[in-house]
């Protein structure tokens, strides 16, 4: 079997790179396209896998938007000679080059469109007539049609599980953190892609509120997307990418305004405070599942609120033993992802099927992540 995979984001990358081993040592071909966006391509060349550039990102979302036609036409010219038996991604540039390629596609995606009614709906509508499945996880509160298949999983437990990943202590001395010495890290995003149209997360101001706030209590590293001014230097984490899960695991706090870091927090124990304006009544439902489900994450719209949050936490003591516990009822209720996605392709279309007759056949996948 021949299995080509869009890539548009670091998260993406991630959640793909085990299925993809998994399925080469099985034997089939796989074709990686890699849009250079953002961090994607440094975390690309770190996993040492080759793939092709499909797309450039333009900076400003009505670029973004323009080049579409374009970088659809450059995937459909390298797919058309490798002619895939399935097209993969998490919609948009997957479904139109299937579409063309007149192959199945099968999209996973998280990103609920009620979450941002105007810019998601609108990506969603257009690509779903398009696709064959796809698969989200089960707290998805969106129906998106005879099309969707619901797993009791999340997309960071496709490389978060710890039946793929082994934190290395080793990361304590890159960042020259002291034994006991607690340290935090923060998390700011760039809110520059298309869906997050008019969503905002700290501001410069509260961003060095929130480091003030915490600094006197535990050692600080940031990580941003937006460059930040010359006050914010002495904070910048400054390790290799793909070493930011490993900081991530042994940091006893993280507090971010962006999305999928605040997950893998959950997933590898560390509490998490998040704050944007994404947070409410339509909020990601993944996220109003670890809060209120799991109690391993705290959502807020308010920069003040989630400050106040972020000092409570750090100054108990015995945090990180209480996330520990929490995280094993987590991974318990949770099933293997990558494992059920190669069983997915390998089996389609009789897989679909199966799912559509039978959802519980998932279950067979929690024995494979205990």
């Amino acid at each position: 079997m021949k299995i080509a995979f869009f890539i548009n984001t670091p998260a993406q990358l991630h959640f793909y790179k085990n299925i993809i081993e998994t399925l080469e040592t099985h034997n089939h071909k796989v074709i990686v396209l890699v849009r250079d966006y953002g961090e994607t391509l440094q975390v690309a060349n770190g996993i040492k896998k080759a793939f092709f550039v499909y797309s450039k990102a333009p900076n400003d979302k009505l670029g973004k938007i323009l080049s579409l036609p374009k970088d659809v036409y450059k995937a459909y010219k390298l797919l058309k000679k490798f002619k895939p038996d399935i097209v993969t991604g998490f919609g948009v540039y997957d479904a139109y080059t299937a579409a063309l390629l007149k192959k199945p596609c099968i999209v996973f995606n998280d990103s609920e469109p009620r979450v941002n009614s105007v810019t998601y709906s609108i990506q969603f509508k257009t690509f779903i007539p398009l696709i064959d499945a796809i698969i989200t996880p089960a707290s998805f509160q969106d129906n998106l049609g005879e099309k969707q298949i619901k797993v009791r999983s999340y997309k960071e437990l496709a490389y978060l599980h710890p039946y793929y990943f082994k934190p290395n202590a080793d990361i304590l001395d890159e960042l020259n953190v002291k034994e006991n010495e607690d340290f935090v890290l923060l998390r700011f995003n760039a809110f520059d892609a298309v869906h997050d149209a008019g969503i905002k997360g700290f501001s410069l101001n509260e961003k060095m509120q929130l480091i003030k706030a915490l600094e006197q209590y535990a050692k600080i590293f940031v990580v941003s997307e937006n460059n930040l001014t010359s006050d914010f230097d002495k904070y910048i984490l400054k390790i290799p990418k793909y070493k930011i899960h490993d900081a991530l695991y042994f940091a006893k706090l993280l507090v971010s305004d962006t999305q999928t870091m605040t997950t893998e927090a959950a997933i590898l124990g560390t509490p998490a405070v998040r704050c944007n304006t994404f947070v409410g009544p339509n909020d990601m439902s993944n996220f109003i599942e670890l809060e209120n489900t799991y109690g391993m994450i705290f959502n807020y719209d308010n920069a003040s609120e989630a400050i106040s949050k972020a000092v409570e936490l750090i100054k108990q003591p015995d945090l990180k033993m209480k996330w520990r516990d929490k995280r094993v009822v987590l991974l318990k209720e949770k099933i293997n992802i990558p494992e059920f996605m190669v069983w997915f392709f390998e089996n389609y279309p009789q897989s679909l099927n199966e799912m559509k007759n039978n959802p519980n056949y998932q279950n067979i996948f929690l024995e494979i992540s205990a």
